[in-house]
């Protein structure tokens, strides 16, 4: 759905699966800093809404995912993910309950198999799922951070759901919040290269069709480690206790100079020079790549960074040694470290948080 925030001046449409809210309004650069200073918000009324009524809610939903659900409290916001059998992501949510219903919003073009999926496991309980993306839109008026008490900054807004730094705002009001709330609009980039640059993965651009919870970090941020049984839980203990994830999450600080940066999927290969001795394994399994070790998520220009990205590595590329992330020069940072999992947690120091 169109998003009425495209018709603002200078606007300039995002690439899909974004395409439907702007990419930057005419200075992403100031745009960024507005969003970073609490002085701007972001349309991501691409995203869609599920609502999900009825007194058995949050225990049914407890049953079929990773985050504990059962005692959530209200206006609390979480993640939670759903795993196919085999532990792999599926779906990631972000939700909170208000008493009523659990709100939850989901990546574009995501929801109506979420839907069917969650329909199917109604069983006899008394739950309702419903999209509602037509009627409910997205913004996010607060950048990836560490403090999670922002509560969307303490904007009042009417009929809208409070999500942490986000809101679920009625899409009739849409056009009009910028004015109403007296912030600037910052495209989807300003919010994709603080995404970034917090070192939090994205559904379908940090991950794939083999993603695990732990080579991203949702394993602090979704999943709960001592709950009851869902599906794909197997998975997540045994890597948990027993195991390694196969690949990792890094950060990568580009080389400034080079104009392109590298695209969603291209591949990341050992940097130039890099000893025979450092070499993983093995590369990416099934990759076309010569000497594959890894794939770009997300890429972005900072305004204080330059150009970064997230990227997917195998977990043995030794965390010291430069990469090449689609031929652009790369080093990386750690986020998820070699030795996660095997009651291995993520150093909080290395992972900042979304609500």
């Amino acid at each position: 759905m169109r998003s009425p925030l495209l018709d603002t001046p200078g606007a300039v449409a995002a690439q899909a699966p974004d395409e439907t809210v702007a990419a930057h309004y005419g200075d992403p650069y100031a745009e960024q800093r507005a969003l970073a200073g609490g002085r701007a918000l972001v349309d991501r009324s691409n995203r869609e809404v599920v609502r999900i009524t009825g007194p058995d809610r949050l225990s049914w939903l407890n049953s079929l995912s990773s985050q504990k659900l059962d005692t959530l409290q209200p206006g609390t916001p979480t993640q939670t993910l759903l795993l196919d059998p085999q532990g792999r992501v599926e779906h990631h949510l972000t939700l909170v309950d208000d008493g009523e219903a659990v709100w939850a919003h989901v990546e574009p073009g995501t929801s109506a198999e979420l839907v069917a999926f969650l329909e199917k496991m109604r069983f006899m309980l008394r739950v309702e799922v419903a999209d509602v993306t037509s009627e409910y839109a997205v913004v996010s008026l607060a950048p990836p951070s560490p403090d999670e008490s922002a509560d969307a900054l303490g904007v009042i807004v009417e009929g809208a759901v409070a999500m942490g730094g986000d809101l679920l705002v009625p899409r009739e009001r849409l056009g009009g919040l910028p004015d109403a709330l007296g912030l600037r609009p910052a495209g989807l980039w300003a919010y994709e290269a603080l995404r970034i640059a917090a070192h939090v993965p994205r559904l379908g651009f940090e991950t794939d069709h083999k993603t695990i919870p732990h080579e991203v970090g949702w394993i602090d941020e979704a999943v709960h480690l001592s709950k009851g049984c869902y599906r794909g839980q197997e998975t997540v203990a045994r890597v948990h206790n027993l195991g390694h994830p196969p690949r990792r999450l890094v950060f990568l600080h580009l080389d400034g100079s080079v104009d392109e940066l590298p695209p969603h999927g291209a591949p990341v290969t050992l940097g130039v020079g890099t000893p025979v001795e450092a070499e993983p394994e093995a590369a990416v399994e099934g990759s076309a790549e010569p000497g594959q070790i890894g794939f770009v998520g997300s890429s972005a220009r900072h305004y204080e960074l330059g150009p970064i990205a997230l990227a997917v590595v195998k977990r043995t590329v030794p965390v010291d040694i430069d990469l090449l992330a689609g031929g652009v020069a790369a080093s990386q940072e750690v986020v998820v470290p070699p030795d996660a999992g095997r009651n291995v947690r993520i150093d909080p120091a290395l992972r900042r948080r979304i609500r």
